[in-house]
């Protein structure tokens, strides 16, 4: 770039201090701000000076008579040319960009799961449920069906304990924890159950790993249950869960 004088490294970094500020604001920037704001060892005369010798040089403009001054397409080509900092915006831009990542396989995860849920609650007619990727409580669906079954119209206790075991996730999950879990899912029948208010019912669960994110997968319902079937049933959601098929 050629201009009318040479540029110093001071008025260089008023210069950028004031296309950054306008970058960040959309506001004309003053030499108040450019001194309080990029904590300039200057005094205010020297930088109302040196933001007067950029306006005369094209770089910055005065769109107002009392307005701040803003760049001109000149002052943004010798900011991109020679005052950028790519090597530390790369770093910047290649951070962003892996939250971002991290936060759409999250968000996909968490569909996935909601999906398994859904699909398992209209395969049975008990409680299907399942741990939420990077949240600590679980979401479940089937809760009616489940409820309308004969050991739980004659049994208010019963039902109002698994619902309470149900809406205080936390405390499913963190027993689910304690566990050791192989591939296949693991059946709890009755009095064998891992929660003593649910010992009314039979759990069947499962741990699931969708791209690094880990939960639980399981189904909840009377001792009085095709287990056969709706431990193969959980299996083969688990591997559509697991492969997203």
């Amino acid at each position: 770039l050629k201009f009318m004088l040479p540029i110093d490294p001071r008025k260089e970094k008023i210069l950028n201090a004031s296309i950054q500020h306008f970058i960040g604001t959309a506001e004309p920037v003053g030499s108040k701000t450019v001194l309080v704001k990029y904590n300039l060892s200057v005094s205010p005369a020297t930088i109302r000076n040196d933001m007067a010798f950029l306006e005369n040089e094209g770089l910055i403009t005065q769109p107002h008579t009392s307005a701040g001054r803003i760049p001109t397409e000149k002052g943004y080509r010798m900011y991109v040319e020679k005052l950028v900092d790519y090597k530390k915006a790369e770093r910047l831009a290649k951070e962003n960009l892996r939250k971002l990542k991290v936060d759409l396989k999250k968000r996909r995860a968490q569909q996935r799961v909601y999906e398994a849920v859904s699909i398992l609650a209209q395969a049975m007619p008990n409680v299907s449920f399942a741990s939420i990727p990077e949240n600590r409580r679980t979401f479940y669906l089937g809760v009616s069906n489940m409820l309308r079954q004969p050991e739980f119209l004659n049994s208010p206790m019963n039902a109002s304990q698994v619902m309470e075991v149900l809406e205080e996730g936390v405390y499913l999950l963190e027993t689910l924890d304690s566990l050791d879990f192989e591939e296949k899912p693991r059946i709890f029948i009755g009095k064998e159950n891992i929660i003593p208010q649910i010992e009314s019912c039979s759990l069947i669960v499962a741990k699931y790993n969708i791209d690094g994110f880990e939960g639980y997968l399981g189904l909840l319902g009377p001792t009085r249950m095709p287990y056969a079937f709706n431990f193969a049933t959980l299996k083969e959601v688990l591997k559509m869960l697991e492969n997203d098929q």
